[in-house]
């Protein structure tokens, strides 16, 4: 635990160390580009020994580590335990601040390091408990063998921190010793076990559609909400799984066996609301404080909401020119510096019974093992199964009990003390029921719930009222640090189907390929029965459900037999990227209501089948152009209504000529791309937008716009009225339409209806509201005109769609946070991107906000199962988390262009490739 400096003087000194921490990590990062020594000593201070030899205690033998030209590691030894020791040693060598941060953020205690700012963050963790879950799993749930694995590494780890403190770990620990006194604690197997609870979050299934549904109850519909929220497309979008059933007997899945039966809760339509009664007149206000408290906590793989996806695909040898599989995987995460990913190799110099491992691939820092990618005999991809894996329930409270069925049951408490940096602390009392942790107690901006009285005060002291619990499949513990070291050392289908069974959390798509020549496709993951609900409002997990009554209870989970796979389909290929698993309305389990819609996972699969029409094969670089895809289906679905549009306004009618013959690809460089996506955007607006709910801030306080348009009054919490000057600007993400491939469908449906009420717009006495179809589309195209008049000119031919999409690299601590400076010396960028939302180059953008990249294809991989040695890869950054290191960024303008490197295997390509050799000795 870190030490505090305390004292009478406390204020004053955290503001001199502050301001001096400010002053030094400027010094530090800009003096570097002048040559001033002392600054280039401390920054290089922290840079690995890639070279020479050095002792690591533990070791049983001597381990090689050989890097490449781009730094990537690979890992020689005689035994697991060296492997993984060397393996900690050496991740800790170039990410240790990122794993620092990242373990005190599932253990809640941002605080420790970065002050106040993060207590409340902390607290919402806290609640979550997902260190103590992490915890319990270690205890009781992981096999003997995996936690020597994960001991092994966590010695690695600590191993380094022995010999390495301050700015010889990292620059960044130079400027908070400055701040307070800080030393990282020594490294634990909780720790990397705790990182799957994060992993899970950030792929947690539909909570935010929960609420983003309960909050469009009290402004539309049943059925308007039901508009925005349309069926799958199974007659055009094909699912991963083609066909097959459960066999009700044996529960086990079977691809050639007929569908039988109906999902739980599918085809609810406009009755799918929950059966909250009178409460629900409570449940918008805990549900829009909760959705900020959940922005707030940080989503390290990718942003909060919808649209966040991956593409995966396997081909057969059938149809490759290899003659043997190839497999490709793209995760689309949050991009950050240094990457979520890390590319390494594991390699026992001869593999045994004491000596498993031939493996490389991707890997988080701080997990030992490989998380995607291959050995000598399988590979492996993963994209999110998008199960609906997350219940909230609304309770009926007092301050010591909850209800149900008309029980009145004690909550079960814990204390838990949040420590700060300055020396402070606080204390949090988390209360949980049935159904889990009551996560609304951990914000302070809950209004009036239900009938009952405020419940601003801080648990456990609040009076009766309404409260918000969370069930959540990844705070039980679970089994999934078992199954990443099962799918390392899986030789064939078998037992990567047994490594994928104990893959619980989260649910995931695992694609399969082996150098025998077969591909597969596994669905695994713990995913909830619900019960029947009240016979009214099914229990289908796409509402909020009452915690009180039992019928919207979990009663189970899908048998693992049941779920389902493939295995060499005669179609010769398998695509995952986030589309519907299997056809859900004959499928006998509810996996889940809101699957991404399928168009990259359709697009995939048409140029797939376009490729091997008539024979054609399909080859590495096939694959890797796939990969780069940036064709937008709703532009092809909607320039044509776009262009029968007769506008007069020369100046919209020239932007409206761009439309014309193109090909709706959206390159960087393309003027069409820019416009149509501007278009695109005010048509959500304009259609949507403006009749969803919307959150404004004044002072910390959020405020609803009622009605629909700005002009209309506002309250705050308290129900005082409010002005819109006052509200300054709202967020853009609550219930607003983000550009996703849900609203392709939606648009979809209404282009067909000219007249539809959602065309129609709320106007004034000199401006009248659009009235129909065209008329919106017109007003987009004019709207559209006039903003990238303003952001790229006047001047149509210097528009481009690169100079709107734009990513930028940033550091996630003082990238994000510190002083512009800093900001300027730790990030990267930014790059002007082609691609886009639902593209299969999926440079993701969410047009509530702005046309900013906010996630991509984090790494790009792919396998040739023919020769390991042909497969490539590239990692969004680099190889180091060191700020001014070499392989800091020096894979990004590769990836930017679409570049991928040669992955060597064998001894032979490794030793070939290799530029340097660190020998790490007993």
């Amino acid at each position: 635990m870190p030490a505090n400096k305390t004292g009478p003087s406390g204020k004053k000194k955290g503001r001199r160390a502050r301001f001096l921490v400010i002053a030094v990590v400027v010094l530090l990062l800009t003096g570097f580009g002048y040559g001033t020594y002392w600054s280039v000593s401390t920054v290089r201070a922290s840079f690995p020994e890639t070279t020479g030899s050095i002792k690591l205690k533990g070791l049983s033998g001597p381990v090689e580590v050989k890097r490449d030209g781009h730094g990537i590691p690979q890992i020689y030894a005689d035994s697991d335990e060296d492997l993984f020791r060397a393996q900690g040693f050496v991740q800790a060598q170039d990410r240790f601040w990122e794993m620092d941060v990242r373990r005190h953020m599932t253990a809640g205690r941002l605080s420790e390091m970065f002050g106040k700012g993060q207590v409340e963050t902390d607290a919402f963790l806290r609640t979550l408990g997902w260190r103590k879950v992490a915890q319990e799993e270690y205890d009781t749930k992981l096999s003997a063998r995996t936690k020597k694995y994960l001991q092994a590494y966590s010695e690695g780890v600590n191993a380094y921190l022995k010999d390495h403190k301050g700015s010889d770990l990292s620059v960044e620990y130079a400027a908070l010793d400055l701040s307070h006194d800080y030393t990282p604690e020594k490294w634990t197997p909780v720790d990397s076990v705790a990182w799957l609870k994060a992993m899970a979050w950030d792929l947690r299934g539909n909570m935010q559609e929960e609420i983003d549904r309960s909050l469009m109850s009290s402004r539309l519909t049943p059925q308007q909400i039901e508009d925005l929220y349309p069926d799958y497309p199974y007659d055009r979008n094909q699912p991963i799984v083609g066909s097959g059933g459960v066999d009700r007997a044996t529960k086990k899945f079977d691809p050639k066996a007929a569908a039988t039966g109906t999902a739980s809760g599918e085809g609810s339509g406009a009755g799918g609301a929950s059966g909250l009664g009178e409460a629900s007149q409570g449940v918008a206000t805990q549900l829009s404080s909760l959705s900020k408290t959940l922005e707030q906590v940080p989503a390290l793989l990718g942003p909060n909401g919808s649209g966040i996806g991956s593409n995966s695909w396997v081909v057969s040898g059938k149809h490759t020119a290899t003659g043997k599989p190839l497999l490709a995987n793209d995760p689309h995460l949050a991009p950050q510096i240094p990457s979520l990913w890390y590319q390494m190799g594991l390699h026992c110099r001869t593999v045994s019974a004491s000596c498993n491992f031939d493996v490389a691939g991707y890997t988080f820092a701080g997990m030992p093992g490989v998380v995607i990618g291959h050995n000598k005999d399988v590979a492996w991809g993963f994209t999110n199964l998008g199960a609906d894996v997350s219940d909230l329930y609304l309770e009926k409270v007092t301050s010591s009990t909850y209800l149900s069925d008309n029980k009145q049951l004690p909550f079960k408490t814990r204390k838990e003390t949040i420590k700060v940096a300055d020396g402070t602390s606080r204390e949090i009392t988390v209360r949980t029921t049935g159904n889990g942790p009551i996560v609304s107690d951990r914000n302070t901006e809950l209004g009036k719930v239900g009938r009952q009285a405020p419940v601003r005060d801080a648990a456990p002291d609040r009076g009766s009222g309404y409260a918000v619990s969370l069930r959540w499949t990844a705070l039980s513990p679970g089994t999934s640090m078992d199954a990443l070291f099962g799918l390392n050392t899986a030789k064939d289908w078998t037992s990567f189907r047994k490594a994928a069974a104990d893959f619980d959390v989260p649910s995931q798509n695992l694609i399969y390929a082996d150098a025998a020549g077969n591909i597969g496709y596994q669905a695994p993951g713990r995913i909830p029965v619900r019960g029947k609900g009240d016979g009214r409002h099914p229990a289908d997990g796409r509402y909020p459900a009452p915690g009180w009554d039992s019928r919207y209870k979990w009663t189970g989970y899908v048998p693992q037999s049941a779920l389902p796979w493939e295995y060499n389909p005669s179609r010769g290929y398998i695509v995952t990227a986030n589309q519907a698993v299997i056809d859900q309305r004959t499928y006998p389990y509810h996996l889940t209501g809101d699957w991404g819609y399928g168009a990259r996972s359709q697009r995939i699969n048409d140029r797939i089948q376009w490729k091997i029409k008539d024979g054609g094969k399909i080859s590495t670089d096939d694959m890797q152009e796939l990969q780069l895809d940036n064709s937008s289906e709703i532009a092809e679905l909607l320039t044509p209504y776009l262009l029968q549009i007769d506008v007069k306004d020369p100046f919209v009618r020239e932007a409206q000529k761009l439309l014309e013959n193109w090909a709706y690809t959206q390159d960087a460089d393309s003027a069409p791309a820019a416009y149509f996506n501007a278009v695109w955007r005010n048509t959500l607006k304009l259609a949507f937008g403006n009749k969803l709910p919307k959150e404004v801030r004044v002072k910390g306080q959020c405020l609803r716009v009622r009605p629909a348009d700005d002009a209309g009054p506002l309250e705050d919490l308290d129900g005082n009225a409010r002005t819109v000057r006052e509200c300054g600007e709202r967020a853009a993400d609550e219930a607003q339409p983000d550009g996703g491939d849900r609203w392709y469908e939606v648009v979809r449906t209404l282009l067909k209806d000219p007249d539809n009420d959602w065309w129609k717009t709320t106007g004034t006495v000199r401006n009248p509201g659009d009235r129909s179809r065209d008329e919106l589309l017109g007003h987009a195209m004019r709207d559209a005109r006039a903003e990238l008049t303003a952001k790229l000119g006047k001047d149509i031919d210097t528009w481009s769609w690169g100079r709107l999409h734009q990513l930028t690299l940033k550091n996630q601590t003082l990238g994000t946070s510190g002083p512009g400076m800093i900001q300027h010396v730790l990030n990267r960028g930014p790059w002007n991107m082609g691609g886009g939302e639902a593209a299969v180059n999926a440079t993701g953008w969410n047009a509530a906000g702005g046309y900013d990249v906010i996630w991509v294809p984090s790494m790009r991989m792919i396998v040739n199962l023919g020769d390991m040695d042909k497969s490539r890869w590239i990692n969004l950054s680099g190889a180091s988390g060191h700020a001014y290191h070499p392989h800091y960024t020096d894979q990004t303008e590769k990836w930017a262009n679409g570049e991928l490197l040669p992955w060597a295997f064998s001894d032979e390509k490794v030793e070939k490739a290799t530029s340097d050799t660190l020998a790490l000795t007993p």
